[in-house]
């Protein structure tokens, strides 16, 4: 399975969005920090969910951030977090 598709499947279990757009950026970082020959590095997260309701902005993202812990663990480099409630 794909990283991009990993990462939508834990979001979705997790926080149970109303809408999730999980978007590889990794083309666009080739030859920076972390970037990998055959990509899955570098990803944009939008997603909209319920439970980040009454959160702050840094409280959504460490969610998130801890959801995804198993993927940055394997070659998760970047994440670029668009969250709303």
């Amino acid at each position: 399975m794909i990283r991009s598709d990993r990462i939508r499947d834990i979001l979705t279990e997790v926080f149970s969005p109303s809408a999730l757009e999980v978007i590889d950026d990794s083309h666009k970082h080739a030859g920076h920090a972390g970037a990998q020959p055959g990509g899955e590095t570098h990803y944009t997260i939008k997603i909209t969910s319920a439970d980040f309701a009454g959160q702050s902005r840094v409280a959504t993202q460490r969610a998130i951030l801890a959801a995804l812990k198993p993927e940055f663990e394997t070659g998760l480099h970047a994440l670029s977090i668009k969250a709303n409630s």
